[in-house]
């Protein structure tokens, strides 16, 4: 009997333990979920308002395809930096802990933000202005490198085994609702005043909102603890001097290779994101309408996003990667006739929620426990940020100058922006299959 009453009680105990770690790991998913999510809102604002603010207020030109190239080098340069935040945040985090950077690198992305809503125009302070736009951009672009790595190891070194997709695709759920709260801000703001007053005040409503949601980010950031992996390493005495120096010297291949199937998340994201807005505006759509399918596209990846991670933990990571991959440079071509030729609102709005709101969806869920399982934690936090950083700088960052000079450029441009995407889609394919080949 009292072996019996043992038994209930060390199950009942077991139990209670369970729940509690499901609780604790619901709160780490929480606290990832939401500081991604004001991370990306804040990278979101700048970018979105790249090609139809900043091109005619921090960059006057006689040629507004000029004005909008450079723009859109400013949006670029927020990307190139993200590497060294990558490797800066990292090696601080594969040193000192995953949580401590998380909490400053979210500080530095919204305060940074709040400035930029604060900045005169060229027509008030001169040159000085885009200077100080590219400085905040560029401090924009360290923190966010460091603030995806940090994230995603929260969420993957606190999870089981077979459930760290699904859980390590919080901050990639962050990215869509971030997208999603920015462009609808916008959007609500472009439909609720007229063009010329956006211009003018409007579009610095969304940067001093950011000063709300630090606070919120902040507060459920301290709740989180350091993950399991990070304490155990540093147990063992395995936290390494120099990450970066061990990530060059024995993990260079498995770089090239994750820079390499990052193409074709950042290239199908930067045209439906970001180069659609002006592509579509110029065919006579109006911005509202465009930013609205964003919107709409990122509400969907709410939902998209994590089905896709589920299916990773059960079919493999990689298998569903690649097929993703496969799947978005399939789907190319045909969206972009709708597009560019269809002449309806239906069917564009149709074409940008399917291609970036459901096919996206596979090969963005599971990048975060692709890119994890890759690295050991010693060096885990460094590799897989400064490969995503650096996969983004030639996927993201590029992709809006190359569809820009593609489209003005060549005769039939726009035909060749799909070939891009394509080749983006069989380059990441193809480095899924030598990853496989390489284990």
């Amino acid at each position: 009997m009292n072996i019996a009453k043992n038994v209930v009680s060390v199950s009942g105990q077991t139990l209670r333990e369970e729940k509690s770690d499901k609780r604790s790991l619901r709160t780490v998913a929480l606290a990832c979920l939401i500081g991604t999510t004001i991370e990306w809102y804040d990278f979101f604002i700048f970018s979105s308002l790249t090609a139809i603010v900043f091109n005619k207020l921090f960059f006057p030109a006689a040629d507004p395809v000029v004005s909008t190239i450079l723009a859109y080098a400013t949006f670029a340069v927020g990307f190139v930096v993200r590497p060294v935040g990558g490797a800066i945040w990292g090696h601080f985090g594969d040193k000192l802990g995953r949580r401590p950077v998380l909490i400053f690198a979210l500080m530095l992305m919204g305060i940074t933000t709040f400035l930029i809503g604060l900045l005169p125009t060229y027509a008030q302070a001169g040159t000085l202005a885009p200077l100080t736009l590219l400085f905040l951009r560029v401090l924009q672009g360290v923190a966010l490198g460091g603030e995806w790595g940090g994230a995603v190891l929260m969420a993957y070194e606190h999870a089981g085994e077979n459930e760290r997709a699904r859980y390590s695709s919080f901050p990639q759920i962050g990215l869509a609702l971030g997208l999603c709260l920015s462009t609808a801000i916008i959007a609500g703001l472009s439909n609720a005043m007229s063009g010329e007053a956006f211009l003018q005040w409007g579009w610095r409503i969304p940067f001093l909102l950011s000063i709300l949601l630090l606070g919120a980010g902040i507060f459920i950031r301290l709740r989180v603890l350091e993950t399991p992996d990070f304490l155990d390493a540093k147990s063992k005495i395995a936290v390494v001097n120099a990450p970066a120096a061990e990530l060059v010297g024995k993990h260079k291949v498995t770089l090239l290779l994750a820079w390499a199937a990052n193409m074709i998340m950042g290239v199908v994201f930067a045209i439906y994101a970001v180069y659609v807005i002006p592509m579509l505006s110029q065919l006579g759509y109006s911005r509202g309408a465009i930013l609205s399918w964003i919107s709409i596209s990122g509400f969907i990846l709410v939902f998209t996003i994590p089905y896709a991670a589920s299916l990773a933990d059960r079919f493999g990571v990689r298998r569903i990667f690649f097929w993703g991959a496969l799947l978005n440079a399939a789907a190319a071509f045909p969206s972009f006739w709708i597009m560019r030729y269809s002449g309806n609102q239906v069917f564009t709005a149709f074409a940008i929620i399917v291609s970036f709101g459901v096919l996206w969806a596979p090969v963005y869920g599971p990048l975060a426990a692709l890119y994890c399982d890759l690295f050991e934690t010693r060096v885990r936090y460094t590799g897989i940020s400064v490969a995503y950083q650096i996969g983004a700088v030639f996927s993201v960052s590029l992709t809006p100058l190359v569809a820009t000079t593609l489209a003005t450029q060549f005769h039939n441009g726009v035909g060749l922006i799909p070939v891009y995407i394509v080749a983006a889609g069989l380059l990441s394919a193809a480095s899924i299959v030598l990853m496989n080949r390489r284990n």
